[in-house]
């Protein structure tokens, strides 16, 4: 194996799919609606919610962290929560209810109408996802995806940000992306006077 020519290889199709990213301006329209959802909930006393499977289970907790601690500069922190950290939370509903209720019974129980879902699946067909977007939506709880370019999920939501890539790495990247853009946005938009001059 030649590391040297796979490094470049996978930072080659990295940049390709973050420039189809930056040409698609409909995606960047739906990214920019999604923190002015975000915004319009935080201002309301509401919260965001985020959960995935595997590495969206990761990127779910950072970026909740990001609301709650900080993103770019210090300020008060915003309601968000991850719903996969707490493991007695996660088995007693995956052994009670089976693992397609993980998230929905969590958002039954934690959701309330005007906050907001996101929800990560890099398939669009995690069925716990799903079925955590249908419970938000019975609740009045807007819903955002994070998806690949298939699957059921990019239908079901409010905003759908699809990554454009069909492969698991390159859709996790710029999931990361999309949710670090999210961060920045709800932080200076919420927080404009703690910025830094």
């Amino acid at each position: 194996m030649d590391s040297l020519k796979y490094i470049r290889e996978h930072m080659q199709k990295t940049i390709e799919t973050k420039q189809k990213m930056l040409a698609d301006e409909a995606l960047l329209q739906r990214l920019a609606d999604a923190a002015a959802l975000c915004v319009e909930a935080l201002k309301n006393g509401k919260k965001v919610m985020f959960a995935g499977n595997g590495g969206s289970a990761a990127d779910s907790q950072h970026l909740a962290a990001e609301f709650v601690s900080r993103f770019n500069f210090d300020r008060p922190g915003l309601p968000s929560i991850a719903l996969t950290t707490d493991t007695s939370m996660l088995t007693a509903i995956g052994n009670d209810y089976g693992f397609d209720k993980l998230f929905s019974r969590q958002v039954q129980a934690n959701g309330v109408a005007g906050d907001v879902f996101v929800g990560i699946s890099t398939s669009g067909n995690s069925v716990n996802i799903i079925k955590a977007v249908e419970q938000a939506q019975s609740m009045g709880i807007h819903t955002v995806a994070f998806c690949g370019t298939g699957g059921k999920l990019p239908s079901m939501c409010d905003i759908t940000l699809n990554a454009p890539s069909d492969c698991t790495p390159y859709i996790q990247e710029t999931h990361i992306s999309f949710g670090h853009i999210l961060c920045g946005i709800v932080e200076e938009l919420m927080f404009a006077e703690f910025k830094p001059q």
